[in-house]
């Protein structure tokens, strides 16, 4: 990158803002797993959309490529630069979203605020908190994930069972298309259909069509209250058996988590307690809420259910109850000993148990290194895997082995992590050759250098 368009970024942002140093550069260039690391000139960091706008009309102009972050908490490789190899001619900026934290004013009336790209869905949920109403988006890397991080992703979480995924959160949207120019489409009406959905679209975009810099964000009314309770069960089938079950008395499901044996003893072993003492295959939590005895409610459907070896519960929130779960990610990092084979699918809900059966030993039938740990979404069908262990030279083999599983299933190589660097060889086991035709054909009229997180999505 040239000294003139450094000047030239730099008087845009200010000269701090743009950052060269080899040192600081690397912790924007490496991904939370340590999986991907890729090569940058530059990271700019704007404080204003009219900024982001500048600068992608600087890099335009230029030809420079530019890789969109915000809290860097993706598992697939989306939110850095391709790698040295991948581009070797090819100019580069991160454009990080970290100074872009501001929320606007919460309409209680209207249940939706306005949060920049930069500010984290734990500030989002709290502002929402501080006038009676939650964000409904929610997930474990809620204090670093990012608005636009989660909308470019179309992020689920734990409260997707209950309020869906981000982008039926997303009421408005404002971003920066590939030539600099503003695109606004901010309304707080629930009805408002003229024309084509682009913030729909631009939600699961990976930055590949524009850079998200605004969002407005539907908010929910939170239960009054809430009962967690977490059980030892032999079947992943009990599961959604319970869930029906709650939902015939009455209850609403507003999370529902599956957790294997192997995992519940790993997170154990890093300082989260058991929350069931009865050993058993698999672990259950699902938080309800309701009117009238929601605890009693509960328990009349948990007694319903065959398998079950025993329960416990809490009134919400139960940050004991859930910490077993949400400390899963963060355990598994900390004891693998090669970078972790992770992926993030769903099945239909019918082929859950089929689906734990046969990821658990994919390591096994190949005849390679791998401790399988297994959790997830049960009520949408998302499952996390995770392999640890598993020598670099196997990777490639384990992955295609699950997807070759997900695909038996009629499932989805990505529930809600989105595709990245990491999927892109294999997005054709989800679309169809028109669909990912249709798809490309959308990504050149928009972005036509192909200067928007390259290498993302298609590869």
């Amino acid at each position: 990158m040239t000294p003139t368009i450094l000047r030239r970024l730099a008087d845009v942002v200010g000269a701090a803002h743009v950052i060269t140093d080899d040192d600081t550069l690397a912790g924007y260039l490496a991904d939370w797993t340590g999986r991907w690391t890729g090569v940058a000139d530059a990271v700019v960091r704007p404080r204003t959309t009219e900024e982001v706008a500048a600068v992608i009309t600087l890099c335009a102009a230029d030809g420079v490529s530019v890789c969109v972050q915000g809290g860097n908490t993706g598992l697939v490789g989306g939110s850095v630069p391709p790698a040295a190899g991948d581009s070797p001619t090819l100019v580069t900026i991160v454009l990080s979203t970290a100074r872009m934290t501001d929320l606007g004013d919460v309409d209680a009336t209207g249940r939706c605020v306005g949060a920049q790209a930069g500010a984290t869905v734990a500030a989002i949920d709290r502002h929402a908190a501080s006038h009676g109403l939650r964000f409904g988006i929610d997930l474990a890397a809620r204090e670093s994930a990012t608005a636009g991080g989660v909308v470019a992703t179309n992020a689920g979480g734990i409260r997707m069972i209950r309020h869906g995924n981000t982008r039926g959160q997303v009421l408005g949207i404002e971003a920066v298309l590939a030539d600099g120019c503003i695109l606004r489409r901010w309304s707080p009406l629930i009805k408002d259909n003229v024309g084509y959905d682009l913030p729909g679209l631009l939600a699961g975009s990976e930055g590949t069509l524009a850079v998200i810099t605004e969002v407005l964000f539907a908010l929910v009314t939170p239960p009054a209250a809430t009962t967690v309770a977490v059980l030892a069960i032999d079947r992943v089938a009990a599961t959604t058996e319970l869930i029906a079950a709650a939902s015939r008395r009455g209850l609403i499901v507003e999370a529902a988590e599956i957790m294997t044996a192997a995992g519940i003893d790993l997170v154990h072993e890093y300082g989260a307690r058991r929350p069931v003492a009865e050993p058993a295959p698999f672990t259950f939590l699902i938080e309800v809420s309701g009117s009238g005895t929601v605890d009693e409610e509960l328990f009349a459907a948990i007694e319903g259910i065959d398998g079950v070896r025993g329960a416990v519960a809490e009134p919400g929130p139960a940050t004991a109850l859930w910490a077993a779960r949400e400390t899963h990610t963060e355990s598994i990092a900390r004891s693998t000993t090669t970078p972790v084979v992770k992926l993030d699918v769903s099945v239909p809900i019918r082929a859950l148990p089929e689906a734990f059966d046969r990821f658990t030993v994919v390591p096994a039938d190949l005849g390679v290194q791998g401790r399988p740990i297994l959790f997830g979404h049960v009520g949408d069908g998302n499952i996390h895997v995770n392999y640890l262990d598993v020598p670099c030279a196997d990777e490639h083999r384990v992955t295609e082995a699950v997807f070759a599983v997900v695909a038996d299933l009629g499932g989805s190589i990505s529930a809600e992590h989105g595709i990245g660097r990491a999927k892109a060889a294999w997005i054709g086991l989800g679309r169809t050759d028109v669909d990912i035709v249709a798809m490309r054909t959308v990504k050149t009229a928009l972005d036509p250098q192909n200067l928007l997180n390259p290498g993302v999505l298609f590869g």
